[in-house]
């Protein structure tokens, strides 16, 4: 009876009842909500998953079914990161959201959705965004198109600022291990090396054999520092550093935003975790 409710509503408030400028979009985390404010020129855009936790296990709630039954745009990952999306998606009832999938066409590699941590990829998205905002809202395609287009500009400079300031990493030095593999096509971009992950699949707790590989490694591949994530416990971040002699732990910012005035914006938050990166490792 409530799907049936939804339905109704959703075919009362079709697009072409909306006035011109109330497009209602929605990202399903903080960081793509952050790039949807740039593409579209607009601020706070809301995410499904609040910052802080992770998109990889969410659990979604009654409200995001509201919140995407009422949506126009939905802007997601793709890539298999919003696992619990689909089902949430259709349980809104919403026959008019338009969906957008920022890795669709994108090489994805190893099945790695974390795409948006390489700016360069992040342009992309942003484009992508752009165009499905002109498809749903066409009265205001000129200011998505400067929009995007100034923001563009803007993750140029975060590229090339992100490369001068990993270049001052001695080469010997560019090793790092990581909590989970997010930091890939940030890492092939920018010359850095991650010889490991201490939870290779998201929300697995690794076993004491991959630990000791890891321990191995670090000592090995003279690792020089241990990069945990603000969204899960540093626990065993902190047993890997010193069981490997010692080395650095830090903070690095991917699935999510931070609370932080510094990391509340996809550009503050890529400058942030390469401050971490060069200042952990240089």
């Amino acid at each position: 009876m409530a799907l049936l409710v939804l339905a109704g509503l959703a075919a009362c408030t079709s697009s072409s009842q909306r006035a011109p400028g109330a497009l209602r979009v929605l990202a399903s985390t903080s960081t793509l909500a952050s790039l949807a404010d740039g593409a579209s020129g607009r601020a706070n855009i809301p995410s499904l998953v609040p910052v802080g936790i992770s998109p990889e296990d969410y659990q979604p709630t009654p409200g995001d079914i509201g919140a995407l039954h009422e949506a126009d745009v939905l802007i997601e990952n793709g890539a298999g990161l919003e696992a619990w999306l689909a089902d949430t998606v259709h349980n809104a009832a919403n026959a008019n959201l338009r969906i957008v999938s920022c890795t669709d066409g994108l090489a994805i590699i190893d099945g790695n959705p974390h795409l948006w941590m390489d700016p360069v990829f992040a342009r992309a998205y942003v484009a992508r965004i752009r165009d499905a905002l002109i498809l749903a809202d066409p009265p205001n395609a000129d200011r998505y198109r400067t929009a995007s287009a100034a923001y563009d500009r803007q993750l140029v400079a975060l590229a090339e600022r992100t490369r001068a300031k990993i270049a001052t990493i001695p080469p010997s030095h560019r090793t790092m291990i990581v909590f989970h593999n997010a930091f890939d096509y940030y890492a092939r971009r920018f010359g850095l090396k991650i010889v490991g992950a201490i939870e290779p699949i998201a929300g697995a707790e690794p076993n004491p054999g991959h630990m000791a590989e890891l321990i191995r490694l670090a000592r090995s591949q003279h690792v020089r520092a241990v990069f945990a994530e603000h969204e899960y416990s540093d626990k065993l971040a902190l047993t890997l550093a010193a069981s490997a002699g010692g080395l650095r732990v830090a903070f690095l910012y991917d699935d999510s935003l931070g609370t932080a005035l510094s990391v509340q914006t996809y550009i503050g938050m890529i400058d942030t975790d390469t401050d971490t990166i060069v200042s952990a490792l240089k």
